[in-house]
This record gives C-alpha cells, sequence and structure tokens, in this order.
C-alpha cells in the first residue's frame, strides 16, 4: 500500500518531525545507513530553509520507484511554499553556501543537491520555492532526467493515500497511469496499489486492453477511477483512456486542453467500451493526470522555466498551486506528469 508522508511546518518542532517521516521513509525503501543519513540531512535543510526564509510550508515525502530496472523505491522529499521567493538561485545552489546559525547542520541546498539521486529546485520572487530531491536505493550510473514524476498526499491524519501512480517502459511505449481507489486510507490504498502491480505486468498492453486488466487485478478490492496514458515513441502518439473521475490535461501548441475519462469503476463497474483518445506528441508537449483531490478549477502552469522542470517538481506546483491554507486539500490527493525528453537541470536553467 502507498505510504505518504505530509508534514506541515510551521514551528521549529515539525523539523524533527520531517527528519523522522524521511527516515521512515528510508526504512520501508530499506535504504542503508548512508542513504538513510543524508536523506535525514536533506529533511532537515528543507525544513529549516522553511521556517527561516519562507515562513513555513510544508514538506512531502513519497516512496517512488527508483532509476533501476528493479523499481527498487527511493525515498521523494519535496517541499512546497508560498514564501517570498530566493533572490539569487544560482548562489543559493553553491555548494557550501548555507544561511544557517552555528547551531544547525548548514548543510545547504548544493550540498542537498550534491548527495541526491536527483534535485531540481524551482523559485519566483513573490510566490513561493518549490524544493525536489530523491535519495535512490543505488548510485545510478549517470543523472538522466526523468520523463514522468508525480506527487500523494494523504488526506490528514491518515498514513495511507488512496491514491498512486506509476510508469513503467515496454519498448517504444512509455505509460502513464493513476489510481484514485474508492474513499480513503488503507482500503482505498489496496486496490491503487493492485493497480500499480498490474500495470507493470500489462504496459506492453494498448490503454484500452490495460483497463480490462486492471479491471480484473481489482476486482477483489474496492476498485478505483484510473487513468492511463501511453506514449508510443516510435509513432510520436499519445494514446489516453480513463475510467472514473481521474483527471487528465494535456498541454498542445495551441495551449492545454482536458482529456476525458469515462464513467465506471475499474474492478467493479467498467463499461463494455472504453473511448481511447490520440493526440500528437511533440517537444512541447505535457501531460498531467490527477485525482478528484485537487480542486476542479485548478490553472495548468505556463512558467516556460517550471515546464522544463523535473516532472515531480511541475506536480508539486501543481498541487502547491491549487491549494491553499484557506482553501485545503479535502481528500487523498495526487499528481502524476509526463514530460518531454529533452529538459534541463535546474543549475542549467536561468
Amino acid at each position: 500500500m502507498t505510504r505518504a508522508w505530509d508534514v506541515p511546518v510551521h514551528d521549529s518542532t515539525r523539523v524533527r518531525d520531517v527528519r523522522v517521516a524521511a527516515e521512515a521513509a528510508c526504512r520501508e525503501a530499506r535504504l542503508d545507513a548512508h542513504r538513510t543519513a543524508n536523506a535525514a540531512l536533506v529533511a532537515t535543510e528543507l525544513a529549516t530553509n522553511l521556517l527561516k526564509h519562507a515562513g513555513g510550508g510544508r514538506v512531502v515525502v513519497n516512496l517512488v520507484d527508483g532509476p533501476g530496472a528493479d523499481r527498487s523505491p527511493a525515498v521523494q522529499l519535496v517541499s512546497l511554499d508560498h514564501g517570498p521567493g530566493i533572490a539569487d538561485v544560482a548562489t543559493a545552489l553553491r555548494d557550501g553556501f548555507t544561511t544557517a546559525s552555528a547551531a544547525s547542520l548548514g548543510a545547504g541546498l548544493g550540498t542537498c543537491r550534491r548527495i541526491a539521486g536527483a534535485f531540481d529546485l524551482y523559485s519566483v520572487r513573490g510566490r513561493g520555492t518549490l524544493v525536489l530531491a530523491r535519495i535512490d536505493p543505488a548510485p545510478a550510473p549517470r543523472r538522466v532526467p526523468a520523463r514522468a514524476g508525480g506527487i500523494n498526499i494523504p488526506l490528514a491524519p491518515a498514513e495511507h493515500s488512496g491514491d498512486d501512480w506509476t510508469w513503467a517502459r515496454s519498448g517504444p511505449l512509455l505509460t502513464l497511469m493513476l489510481a484514485d481507489g474508492l474513499g480513503h486510507g488503507a482500503k482505498a490504498a489496496e486496490a491503487s496499489a493492485a493497480a500499480v502491480e498490474e500495470l507493470h505486468r500489462s504496459a506492453h498492453l494498448p490503454p484500452a486492453d490495460i483497463l480490462r486488466r486492471l479491471d480484473t487485478a481489482l476486482r477483489p478490492t474496492r476498485g478505483a477511477a484510473v487513468a492511463v496514458a501511453q506514449l508510443d515513441s516510435g509513432t510520436g502518439r499519445l494514446s489516453f483512456a480513463g475510467v472514473g473521475n481521474a483527471g487528465a490535461r494535456l498541454r498542445t501548441d495551441d495551449g492545454w486542453r482536458p482529456l476525458v475519462s469515462h464513467p465506471g469503476i475499474v474492478g467493479a463497474a467498467l463499461p463494455a467500451n472504453v473511448p481511447v483518445q490520440r493526440e500528437p506528441w511533440t517537444a512541447r508537449s505535457l501531460l498531467v493526470l490527477h485525482s478528484d483531490g485537487l480542486p476542479g478549477r485548478w490553472t495548468p502552469p505556463e512558467e516556460p522555466h517550471l515546464l522544463t522542470s523535473d516532472p515531480a517538481l511541475i506536480a508539486a506546483a501543481v498541487l502547491r498551486d491549487a491549494s491553499s491554507a484557506a482553501s485545503p486539500t479535502r481528500d487523498d490527493t495526487s499528481v502524476a506528469v509526463l514530460a518531454p525528453e529533452c529538459r534541463t537541470e535546474a543549475h542549467d536553467r536561468p
């Protein structure tokens, strides 16, 4: 089942809570002591920065598939705030630079970037900062920018999110799936976890067939709303099929537009025929899948630098900007993003 940690950081006592969450995630992922220490350092730095520079925020800790073919889980930490932003990102990312007091770890974001398997940062003056760090189970042979990523938060105070997402490759096919188990909590998480496992067995199939396989796999569970998007790199086409209230929006050369899911429940009431939408995929395309925990009128991202970020960071931006302290999410919420092949890392962007 999907364990997720969503830790609000508004006073100094929550710094420890973020570190404890990161260490708990490392135990779930069975990371070694060295990587667990790295995760604790990153967690402490992100939480401390929220207090010192942003007036507070939140840190979301998720288990995600690592870069290896065996899908050994990695620990993903995302810091989100609505603070003043970072005046000089290049300086803030310099290894060894920190504004922390002598009493703190003083690691600095540059150190976090160096020890993380993946790292990205996006900040806008007056609008806040997003920081992503992923601690992998083993060193990757080289850092290859991900093409898919996401973020997942449970409805407080639940430990498990009823949502889940994953992606898989099979030859020229790259398939992104998001599942929203009915309800929330452990039973909903069982449904979405079953969907994730079946997707990795069925990624060689087209979306409509994947949904039929998922329907069989989810019958012992509550069932779920599911969105499946499949990119064929050989043809440059994206195919999408969805059942239930899982949402999707596609960025094209003409702007953003929704992709429509069909009424039903995967695992309980799958429609006899699920329409499949097919769209061209270009270097400007971007796909966002989301559960119904996201407000219906969320605004897609348009900032050019954000759109070249790690997909998980884009997903975090969608989540952050769709909710606020005055309008918090009211359900398990997940966002998953599929991005084009070529993007740059944070330190390469202006």
